[in-house]
């Protein structure tokens, strides 16, 4: 049966690695959305640590009882409510980009990403559940940044979920390298990919989304490229969709950090697109399929690699 929930999703500008800081925000906005009368409240992926190719991703993972999911279970329980987000978790000698889903209750259901994206390769491996997650609202799909332009997610949920969450930290051209036209270029193309996508997983599936992002500037490094700092910033786009395929609610980039909430309606409607059989359901531009093989193939190698240095999961 259908059913209305007022739903809130948050932009965070996190700093790259700064754990302490980043669960003092995501508590306090947290707040913020509860205030507002959410009872769906969605956090970005990687929400203690953002994502980049910096040394203190390393130290980022948490353990399956960390203080990450710690705060989204304290929360859930404080205003009964259905809080989720993801963060690197350290289990059984691996990591995965885990997005945990605490109900009012205080159980959980979680999805590990399917495939990291470029650099994040270096810090987690894939999973291989569905992400569906059980809830009592009703079966969720759990969906993670670049999942949301994979036609395989489409596949996996389609007529089988009731609702999208999720969120990404999807992260820009480098601002700070010679030929500036060249990168501002991209940067509008990867801008203009990010501002449709949840909308577009919407129609495909004809289901309700509630997409969290962060925003803010970052400094990285470049895989291969050791001294030259990459200067960007992640691309926001924070947006709930009903199920009809409309924007209930956006915060874009230039906004900061903020809340926006919205009701929804749980439950599915025919989807108003039809998915083609293909790897990406948009047409990426060549630099980023390029980027997207090199890094992948980099990062395998880096993770295994690293995991000598790895430090204990943070409690």
């Amino acid at each position: 049966m259908d059913r209305t929930i007022k739903a809130a999703a948050i932009q965070m500008c996190a700093e790259v690695g700064n754990i302490a800081a980043n669960l003092d925000k995501a508590s306090r906005l947290i707040d913020e959305a509860a205030a507002r009368g959410a009872r769906m409240i969605i956090l970005p992926e990687f929400f203690p640590s953002a994502m980049a190719f910096h040394p203190a991703l390393l130290d980022a993972a948490f353990g399956p009882d960390g203080k990450a999911r710690e705060l989204l279970v304290s929360k859930a329980r404080r205003f009964q409510a259905f809080v989720g987000g993801s963060y690197i978790e350290e289990r059984d000698g691996q990591r995965y980009n885990t997005f945990v889903l605490a109900m009012p209750d205080g159980s959980t259901a979680s999805h590990d990403k399917d495939l990291p994206t470029m650099w994040e390769n270096c810090y987690y491996a894939p999973g291989c559940d569905n992400g569906i997650l059980d809830t009592p609202l009703g079966p969720l799909g759990a969906v993670l940044c670049w999942e949301f332009i994979r036609a395989r997610t489409v596949q996996r949920l389609l007529g089988k979920v009731d609702c999208v969450v999720g969120g990404s930290c999807w992260w820009s051209v480098p601002m700070n390298w010679p030929f500036k036209p060249f990168w501002q270029l991209h940067h509008r193309k990867n801008q203009g990919v990010m501002a449709i996508t949840p909308l577009t997983l919407s129609r495909l599936l004809g289901v309700a989304v509630v997409h969290a992002a962060h925003a803010g500037e970052f400094r990285a490094s470049m895989p291969l490229m050791p001294g030259i700092p990459y200067d960007s910033h992640y691309l926001g786009e924070t947006q709930i969709i009903d199920r009809s395929g409309k924007i209930a609610a956006r915060m874009k980039q230039e906004e900061g950090e903020g809340v926006i909430a919205a009701d929804i309606t749980l439950g599915r409607v025919g989807p108003s697109l039809q998915c083609t059989p293909s790897f990406w359901i948009p047409c990426l531009p060549v630099l980023f399929r390029m980027v997207w093989h090199y890094q992948n193939m980099y990062g395998k190698c880096y993770y295994v690699r690293s995991r000598r240095f790895w430090s204990q999961a943070n409690p």
